[in-house]
């Protein structure tokens, strides 16, 4: 039996809403969140889940908690999961950090895994932190189903590195809705990417 890793980003916030810079941080779920979150735990509740890794922010603990829940099993917390900081260009629209940074935002969107939002995190930075806890997971639960539930760079960022996809390109080669799940499985040879951006779980007005 191979190791089963099912990539489960958050549920909607007022952030991933309205599309502004959130990293650091730390919104609740909204009331659509949190029923994204129940679907989720409904239809993936009778998998059996060998461990959850989860990032510590508000959004993510919340999204995992139904299903923990509801199976019975404890979330372990990782800093590694944690979305890419944004550094000053937190709660700002894509507009209003291009007005006010301009420079970084152009370096930014032409190359984001050495260049970082003005103060933030590189894309390289956040691969580096995050495969630590991949590596600890292969480790740890050489078999079996795990759940990660992280944010939309994070995991497209660690799909991009386990796929060996340019991370530089992770925005222009992976999308990541919320609620979407991705299922990587680990073979003879192997990451292998079995699903992508998968919400078939929700209900058809949760997928808009």
């Amino acid at each position: 039996m191979s190791l089963t890793l099912y990539f489960l980003r958050h549920g909607e916030t007022t952030h991933s809403h309205t599309d502004r810079f959130c990293g650091e941080m730390n919104p609740e779920l909204t009331e659509v969140g949190q029923e994204m979150a129940d679907a989720f735990a409904v239809a993936y509740a009778e998998i059996p889940w060998q461990a959850v890794f989860v990032s510590p922010m508000r959004r993510t603990v919340a999204t995992a908690k139904p299903l923990c829940d509801k199976v019975g099993i404890e979330m372990q917390l990782r800093d590694g999961l944690k979305e890419c900081s944004y550094g000053k260009w937190e709660d700002l629209s894509k507009a209003e950090a291009y007005e006010r940074y301009g420079e970084d935002y152009v370096r930014w969107m032409t190359e984001p895994a050495w260049n970082p939002p003005t103060g933030g995190e590189t894309a390289v930075q956040v691969a580096s932190r995050a495969s630590l806890v991949i590596a600890e997971i292969e480790k740890t639960c050489t078999t079996g189903n795990v759940l990660v539930v992280s944010h939309r760079s994070t995991i497209r960022i660690i799909v991009c590195s386990l796929m060996g996809i340019d991370l530089g390109r992770y925005r222009d080669r992976i999308d990541m809705p919320v609620a979407a799940v991705s299922v990587v499985k680990f073979d003879e040879y192997g990451p292998l990417l079995q699903r992508l951006c998968d919400r078939a779980h929700l209900p058809a007005r949760l997928r808009n």
